[in-house]
């Protein structure tokens, strides 16, 4: 049941975030600060952590999920360094998904051949 649970509600965030991209203008760069954002701040109202232990993968994933991370990040960090915690918890929470980001980006650059668009 927890994999049912995943893919609906995984493939529910990506369809509403597809009819987003689809019917209004915005730019998807736009539309993923949305995303990030709306994940912090579900986070911070306390909505998220719940979808999250129902969903587990299926909602921990999206964009969504990595603005909950930042959130608990900072949260942490405000609450065990104070004020210097608002700058240094998003980096302490998502590092390591950012530098897999890196490494795999780049390790893939050096397995196919990139090109720029002309």
């Amino acid at each position: 049941m927890e994999y049912l649970n995943a893919f609906w509600v995984g493939g529910l965030i990506c369809a509403l975030t597809q009819i987003l991209m689809e019917k209004t203008k915005m730019l998807p760069g736009r539309i993923m600060v949305l995303l990030v954002c709306g994940g912090a701040v579900l986070g911070a109202v306390g909505i998220y952590q719940p979808l999250i232990d129902y969903a587990g993968a299926g909602a921990s994933v999206p964009l969504l999920g990595f603005g909950n991370t930042l959130w608990k990040g900072i949260k942490e960090a405000v609450d065990a360094e104070g004020f210097l915690g608002i700058f240094m918890g998003g980096f302490t929470a998502s590092a390591v998904g950012i530098s897999a980001a890196l490494v795999f980006g780049y390790l893939a650059s050096l397995i196919f051949d990139p090109k720029m668009k002309s």
